[in-house]
């Protein structure tokens, strides 16, 4: 039910959006325009509420409890398991937006700053900071951690429903379930897509600057088409192979290109940065977290901290749920550390090396990004490796870089819609698996062609609404069956001294007894 309805649902959005574009993305903003201004406020509360609530399970009492029961071991090594949860989460983002984000918040500041002041350029890094950072891994991580508790310790079928059995009961697995489900899956499918799309516009975009291959319309289809071949040889064959492979190859390669980066750029300003930024950002986390606009009327908390909010929120089902499957055996202290605190950490390394790098560029003024931000997000990365050396071989490892991270994306994608579609636990049918493959490559070129990739966007950042309730409700379950679980945990460790202890009774007893007997013998 929930395959069959989620594919009808997306077929429908894609016709419709392929077909009339314009009123299609004129309704969508409007709806969308309306719900930031009267529930943007809910937005930041949620994920404050979910960050907070995430560092109380990691260093509280339910910190040592374990995915998958106390025997449990881990599927995976530390090194894989990161970069898994680094590819699948924010891989194909951070690429994009590494330096076309401080650059854009330099050009546009925040809090009423100065354009292209020094004090933009410190906020530009302090916000990126703060957009991908410990809240965004925060989101993915809730629903991660509750997905893979409800599924390794209480037998789940890995879906967004059972997360709510604890409030709602047999309900889960009834209309009421289905909903969720039908909601999760379809907001993955074109989550996935359109994000897909803006990866393969800049994909294009690299190719016209380095081979000189025109960006156009079927150039973006045969990257959809090349990336379709390789994203679904790596879902075929499983996440302990095609997944986990390319995963550890393509983090390999981020860290060849950063080293490249920091090596050939401005290595002292760019320590520099990220040593100031992490003090601005950490005494600032509680203001940014809770700041909204009503005396200024500014639309920048808007149009960047709630759209990313959204964003992830949105996300979160398919993150989530990739991060559960590969995440068995992790204690809770040790998953949110894993999931929220380490990949927080590369990606301010990411942006204090790409933004640094971008903003040392523009400031004294090795080439205008700002000029190049006005052609476009995509082709900020590309124009700031043209202030290095060897622009061309930065220019082709970020390509090869964005194109793993679309397939090592894709990949986990399909996987995680075929398992979200299907009521059995354990791995989807393959058949499943080309479905969802096939038709994520269909939406991503059918809006590329429709121009409806802006308007899907933002249907996905109103979809997001009732994900964020539903964040509150999935909190409220985790603790439920977190702090039954740590109840009878603790019987059983009680139960277990007392069996000691009175096996050591017994023991001594039998030993006195003995002796006893040892000195009446004649």
């Amino acid at each position: 039910m929930v395959f069959r309805i989620s594919i009808a649902l997306v077929a429908l959005l894609v016709l419709i959006a392929g077909l009339a574009p314009g009123p299609f993305n004129e309704v969508v903003q409007s709806g969308l325009s309306t719900i930031i201004r009267s529930t943007g406020w809910l937005y930041l509360l949620v994920v404050f509420i979910t960050l907070s609530f995430l560092m109380y399970l990691a260093f509280g009492r339910f910190g040592s409890l374990r995915i998958g029961g106390e025997d449990a071991e881990p599927d995976f090594s530390n090194a894989s398991w990161m970069s898994m949860l680094f590819a699948a989460g924010m891989g194909i983002g951070l690429v994009f937006w590494g330096a076309a984000e401080p650059i854009s918040h330099f050009v546009k500041p925040p809090e009423g700053l100065a354009p292209q002041s020094m004090e933009a350029a410190r906020a530009s890094m302090r916000y990126a900071f703060f957009h991908w950072g410990l809240h965004p891994w925060a989101i993915y991580a809730l629903i991660g951690l509750a997905m893979a508790w409800f599924q390794f310790n209480r037998n789940g079928r890995g879906l967004i429903s059972d997360l709510l059995q604890p409030i709602i009961g047999a309900h889960h697995r009834g209309w009421m379930g289905t909903v969720v489900n039908v909601a999760a899956v379809v907001a993955t499918a074109i989550g996935v897509a359109t994000t897909l799309g803006f990866g393969t516009i800049q994909i294009a975009a690299g190719l016209e600057r380095v081979f000189g291959i025109q960006a156009s319309v079927p150039v973006q289809l045969t990257i959809i088409a090349v990336a379709f071949v390789l994203y679904m040889a790596s879902t075929t064959s499983g996440v302990h192979r095609g997944i986990k492979w390319l995963s550890n190859f393509n983090l390999g390669l981020a860290a060849l290109l950063l080293a490249l980066i920091l090596v050939l750029g401005p290595t002292g300003f760019i320590f520099d940065t990220f040593t100031t930024t992490i003090g601005s950002y950490l005494n600032s986390l509680v203001t940014m977290s809770l700041r909204m606009s009503p005396f200024s009327g500014s639309t920048w908390v808007a149009d960047w901290t709630i759209f990313y909010w959204a964003w992830w929120i949105a996300w979160a089902p398919f993150v989530g749920s990739f991060i559960a499957r590969v995440s068995r055996g992790r204690s809770i202290r040790e998953f949110v550390l894993g999931v929220v605190i380490a990949p927080s950490v590369l990606g301010f390394l990411w942006f204090s090396v790409f933004g640094g790098t971008a903003l040392w560029s523009q400031i004294f003024g090795h080439v205008d990004l700002a000029q190049a931000l006005g052609n476009g997000y995509e082709t900020v990365l590309f124009t700031m490796f043209d202030s290095l050396p060897m622009p061309t071989v930065l220019s082709v490892i970020a390509l090869v870089l964005l194109m793993i991270f679309f397939v090592t994306s894709a990949d986990s994608a399909v996987l995680v819609l075929a398992t979200m579609s299907t009521e059995e636990s354990g791995d989807p049918p393959l058949a499943r698996r080309m479905v969802w493959g096939v038709a994520i490559a269909l939406i991503a070129g059918v809006l590329l062609l429709a121009g409806g990739l802006n308007a899907l966007q933002g249907m996905i950042t109103i979809a997001a609404l009732p994900f964020a309730l539903l964040m509150l409700a999935v909190m409220w379950s985790l603790y439920r069956v977190l702090d039954m679980e740590h109840a009878l945990q603790r019987r059983r460790a009680q139960r277990a001294r007392r069996l000691m202890d009175e096996w050591i009774e017994r023991e001594i007893a039998a030993q006195e007894e003995t002796r006893d007997e040892a000195a009446r013998a004649p």
